[in-house]
C-alpha cells in the first residue's frame, strides 16, 4: 500500500467557459467536481496505475462529506481521512475554451484545532505500519504548525518508510531539513528554497540542505532530477496545451510508483513526464488521459544524463 497525505483536502470544481473576460458575466458550458488537494490527485493516479492507495489528511463539513462520498467510488483508494469541525475548502478552475488557459481560485481551508492535529498524527503513525511509501503533499491548513511536514518526515523515516515531500515555502524549508527521500518542487519553489535560479545548481543546493533526491518541475521543459545515482533531464516529445491542474501531482504519482516498483531513474522520469503531459490533456482537473499517456510513452520521452553544474 502507498499512503498519501493531504492535510488541506479540497473539492476541485472545474468550470469551462467559451472565453474568460475580466469584469464580465460568463455562461458556463460544463461543470465537473472531483475530490482534490495534491495528495488525493496523486492517489487517484496511483490507483489508475494499479497501486493500492490509502489517503489521509483532514475532511470536514458538507464539502468534506462530498469529497468522501466521491472517494468511495474510486477503485483502489481507501479513505482514512480524519474528521475536523471546519469545512473542507473548495478550489475553482476556470478553463477558457478559446485559449485553453486556466484561472485557479483556491480557498484557504479549515482551521485545525490542536486536538484534531494530535488525532491526525496518531492515525498517521498507525497507517505507516502498512505503507511501502508515503507522499506528503500540498499546503497546510490554518492551525497546523508550520513545521508539520518536518515532523511527519521524521516519523516516516523512523518507521523505515520512504517519504516524498511536495510542498512549498517555509513548510518545504523545514521539511527538507528532516531529510526526506525525495522532494518535487517547481522551479519557483526550488529558487525560493535555495536562492538559486539556475535549476541544476538549485537541485544540488537542495540536496545539501537535506533532501536525498530532488526532482524539479520545469513546466513545458519537463523534469530535472538530481539523485545519488546520477542527474537527468526528462522532457515530453512535444509541448502540450490544456488544463495544467494536477499535472505536478501526476508526476509525483509517476515518481512514487517507480520508487515502489524499483524502476531505474530514467524509467521513473519518463513515466512521470508522460503522466504529467497526459494530465494537461485531460478535460477534468487532476486526471490523466490514458490513451495520451500510453502514446507519450510510446513516442519516447527524452531522458538525458546531466553533468554537474559548473
Amino acid at each position: 500500500m502507498i499512503l498519501t497525505v493531504t492535510l488541506n483536502t479540497a473539492l476541485d470544481i472545474t468550470y469551462r467557459v467559451p472565453g474568460l473576460r475580466p469584469h464580465a458575466s460568463h455562461r458556463v458550458t460544463e461543470v465537473t467536481e472531483r475530490p482534490g488537494g495534491k495528495g488525493l490527485n496523486v492517489a487517484r493516479v496511483l490507483a489508475a496505475l494499479g497501486h493500492p492507495v490509502t489517503v489521509t489528511g483532514f475532511a470536514g463539513g458538507s464539502t468534506g462529506a462530498t469529497v468522501r462520498a466521491s472517494l468511495a467510488g474510486v477503485p483502489g483508494v481507501v479513505d482514512a481521512l480524519v474528521p475536523v469541525a471546519g469545512a473542507t475548502r473548495r478550489t475553482v478552475a476556470v478553463v477558457d475554451e478559446r485559449t485553453g488557459d486556466t484561472t485557479q481560485l483556491n480557498e484557504p481551508g479549515p482551521v485545525v484545532a490542536p486536538a484534531e492535529w494530535n488525532a491526525f498524527q496518531e492515525a498517521y503513525e498507525g497507517l505507516l505500519a502498512g505503507a511501502a511509501a508515503v507522499a506528503l503533499c500540498g499546503s497546510l491548513p490554518p492551525g497546523v504548525p508550520v513545521g508539520a511536514y518536518a515532523g511527519l518526515v521524521r516519523t516516516a523515516r523512523a518507521a523505515g518508510v520512504p517519504v516524498l515531500l511536495d510542498t512549498s515555502g517555509e513548510p518545504l524549508r523545514r521539511g527538507v531539513a528532516a531529510r526526506p527521500d525525495l522532494i518535487k518542487p517547481n522551479a519557483d519553489e526550488l529558487a525560493e528554497l535555495t536562492g538559486s535560479h539556475e535549476p541544476l545548481r538549485a537541485t544540488q543546493a537542495a540536496r545539501r540542505r537535506g533532501a536525498r533526491s530532488v526532482v524539479a518541475s520545469l513546466g513545458a521543459a519537463g523534469l530535472l532530477a538530481d539523485a545519488p545515482e546520477g542527474r537527468w533531464r526528462a522532457a515530453p516529445p512535444a509541448q502540450v496545451r490544456g488544463n495544467p491542474t494536477g499535472a505536478g501531482d501526476s508526476a509525483v504519482a509517476g515518481l512514487l510508483s517507480g520508487l515502489v516498483e524499483h524502476l531505474p531513474w530514467p524509467d521513473r522520469l519518463a513515466r512521470a513526464v508522460a503522466l504529467s503531459a497526459a494530465t494537461v490533456l485531460s478535460p477534468v482537473a487532476g486526471e490523466f488521459d490514458r490513451a495520451a499517456y500510453e502514446e507519450l510513452l510510446g513516442r519516447g520521452v527524452a531522458v538525458t544524463a546531466e553533468a554537474d553544474a559548473a
